[in-house]
């Protein structure tokens, strides 16, 4: 009677659980070929070895034939569609991938954003961003660094940060870069012939790294570019003053000795490139390592230096956070002015 029950009972769980996955299934929209790209695809990559100082997918002992690309959420709207997709190539590290594009257009050129390694998703889901984004037919692309934000789980330590794990930080999202652009590619409604990429702070130095070994990244807009680490590390007041004697040990800088954007700057002659500097904001990037950064840069690059915040949101007003690359991208854009915000609100706006 018991063995009855329990068999009963055993028969009830696996209907109900059956009940639930079919739910679940239904409530995520079905993804067409043509914005879908699962390459051998399989939910859960195999665990590998990545060498994080070799920034080259080729070389980077990344498997790229186990990728899988699921659309989790869609959203339409009056001038663009929004999609929410679930990216993952490593065992435990699945990434957040905002892919807004305008409506009525085919093929559009893309830009990629990568802000700082402590800002999250949020503004890729913010209305006004989308539109200002895409305005003019173009395709945005939002994501967060490796070892911040959501990417920081189990079993990774509870204290594990993007600056304490600065190799693989650096590495990682380099590689996911590379990734990214493949995926794109293979949707097609995106021309890989016009990548642009816009990077504030660390996302600006993993813009230089991806730029300098895939040259599918022809624009790129640098924001506070973090670089020169044994300088930047020593004075940054970024890094918690207890800790710094770690970070500027001779075996932390050798991890990130091969992953120095002043290394790869110079490399950048055939794409157009913008730095722009906060003169008077030396809360991330120390003096020294400012003068080092510049002096890398290629000879085609346009340096802005602003000498405070306000005439940088001046700036940003008058051509939009993106009007620069737009206009490296399709020549024929002219961005229009952005509306007045109060200073406080600009970056966040951005």
């Amino acid at each position: 009677m018991h063995r009855k029950f329990f068999l009963s009972l055993s028969a009830l769980l696996l209907v109900a659980a059956a009940s639930l996955s079919a739910q679940q299934t239904s409530s995520i929209p079905a993804v067409s070929p043509a914005v879908s790209a699962s390459s051998s695809a399989s939910s859960n990559p195999a665990q590998m070895k990545e060498d994080w100082s070799a920034l080259p997918l080729a070389s980077s002992g990344l498997d790229m034939s186990r990728v899988s690309v699921i659309r989790v959420s869609l959203w339409e709207k009056e001038d663009y569609n929004e999609e929410l997709l679930r990216a993952q190539w490593r065992t435990n590290d699945p990434i957040d991938l905002y892919v807004v594009r305008p409506k009525g257009t085919e093929k559009v050129p893309a830009i990629l954003y990568l802000y700082d390694y402590s800002n999250d998703t949020e503004r890729f889901r913010n209305e006004s961003w989308c539109k200002r984004m895409t305005r003019g037919g173009f395709a945005a692309v939002g994501f967060i660094s490796a070892v911040s934000g959501d990417r920081i789980r189990a079993p990774r330590p509870l204290n594990a940060s993007f600056l304490g794990d600065l190799q693989e930080g650096l590495g990682t999202t380099t590689h996911d870069v590379q990734m990214i652009l493949n995926y794109l590619d293979s949707r097609g409604d995106i021309d890989v012939s016009r990548v642009g990429m816009f990077g504030q702070g660390s996302g600006a130095s993993i813009a230089v790294l991806a730029a300098a070994v895939d040259p599918r990244i022809t624009t790129l807009d640098l924001l506070d570019l973090w670089g020169d680490w044994p300088d930047w590390l020593r004075e940054s007041p970024v890094i918690p003053q207890e800790d710094r004697a770690k970070y500027v040990s001779p075996q932390f800088l050798n991890k990130v000795a091969k992953l120095d954007p002043a290394m790869y700057l110079p490399r950048l002659k055939s794409q157009k490139v913008r730095i722009e500097y906060i003169l008077d904001d030396a809360t991330t990037t120390p003096t020294s390592a400012r003068n080092v950064m510049l002096k890398a840069a290629p000879e085609n690059a346009k340096v802005l230096n602003y000498n405070d915040e306000a005439e940088h949101v001046e700036e940003w007003h008058a051509n939009g956070l993106s009007g620069w690359i737009k206009g490296q991208l399709k020549p024929s854009w002219t961005e229009p002015p952005i509306d007045s915000v109060a200073p406080g609100q600009a970056s966040e706006q951005q």
